[in-house]
């Protein structure tokens, strides 16, 4: 008996198949995953979410037609609160660097003994890169040392090259959360999720087609239909909007992001961006458009901006 479970914690996973079983083919072409650390099949990027009822119900549909015995779908639509999903994800990050730092300390230590083992192997080669004595009765002895040191070789080498790679993957996901939680990031990712919740309200209150007379104002029994239907997608996106704009607050409130919006920037003013001075052209909703020096000018969102100089107080620098 397969049995498809959703909750917002752990995602979309079918339980009950076997390797071999023949649900492998059908789970593949329904954008299914195989998850080795969990053991299961998984709907990917399906946890911390709500379920995505049209992969759910046309698996299910497509495992049924094959002959599969099927449980009924088991589907939890209530969400965890973004802060509880953020802590997750920081949670499993630190796990998951913990675990690239201890296979980077294995690599490397596998490199290192690799390359000592060459190193005995090098040795034990005759003195001065003595040529083979062919027909000698060293000959066999010295050509097998040779074959065993570029052996030993080439495993330190590959051993050296992964070490590398784990270091360097180690390495990155130290910084994914800092990353995630950079101030021009959540800045971005504020207005993203602003710009999602207007796009879904849009669509409670869009017009309706009709065949014979075209699009026409949808009714107030079809808006509520659509309101009760988009309502989870909208807390959803509400509450990560909550969550994020008070980090930003705090960004702000600490120093760590700067608030600069068109009310403290203006034309004439001198704006730090990427380390470097520029003038303010024009002053937008969202974004400052900046002299190059050249026949152009850059819009830079205010998040963007490091510092700020009023036009007088530039103008008394350069006085001075």
């Amino acid at each position: 008996m397969l049995t498809i479970t959703h909750t917002h914690e752990a995602g979309t996973i079918i339980e009950g198949t076997a390797k071999g079983d023949g649900t492998a083919e059908i789970l593949k072409a329904n954008c299914w995953r195989w998850g080795r650390s969990i053991g299961a099949w998984y709907v990917p990027n399906s946890r911390d979410r709500l379920p995505q009822d049209h992969i759910i119900t046309r698996t299910a549909a497509a495992l049924e037609a094959a002959g599969f015995p099927l449980a009924p779908l088991q589907i939890d639509r209530t969400s965890r609160s973004t802060a509880e999903v953020e802590a997750g994800k920081i949670a499993r990050q630190a796990d998951r660097v913990d675990a690239l730092d201890a296979k980077a300390d294995r690599k490397t230590a596998t490199a290192e003994t690799l390359w000592d083992a060459h190193m005995r192997d090098v040795a034990r080669l005759p003195e001065g890169g003595e040529p083979i004595k062919v027909g000698h009765h060293s000959e066999r002895r010295h050509r097998h040392a040779i074959d065993k040191a570029h052996s030993s070789a080439r495993r330190g080498i590959d051993a050296h090259h992964e070490a590398e790679e784990a270091v360097r993957r180690a390495n990155a996901a130290a910084v994914t959360t800092d990353a995630r939680y950079n101030p021009v990031t959540v800045a971005n990712r504020i207005e993203k999720i602003a710009a999602d919740i207007r796009r879904v309200e849009r669509r409670i209150e869009d017009d309706v087609y009709d065949a014979e007379t075209g699009y026409r104002p949808a009714t107030a029994e079809q808006k509520a239909k659509r309101a009760a239907h988009y309502a989870p997608q909208l807390d959803e996106l509400r509450d990560q909007l909550a969550y994020w704009e008070q980090v930003r607050a705090d960004q702000i409130a600490t120093g760590k992001a700067t608030g600069y919006s068109p009310a403290t920037v203006h034309k004439g003013d001198a704006v730090k961006i990427r380390g470097h001075w520029r003038r303010v052209a024009r002053v937008n909703t969202k974004t400052v458009s900046v002299e190059t020096g050249y026949s152009w000018t850059d819009r830079v969102a205010y998040a963007e901006i490091q510092d700020h100089r009023t036009a007088h107080a530039t103008a008394e620098e350069v006085a001075r």
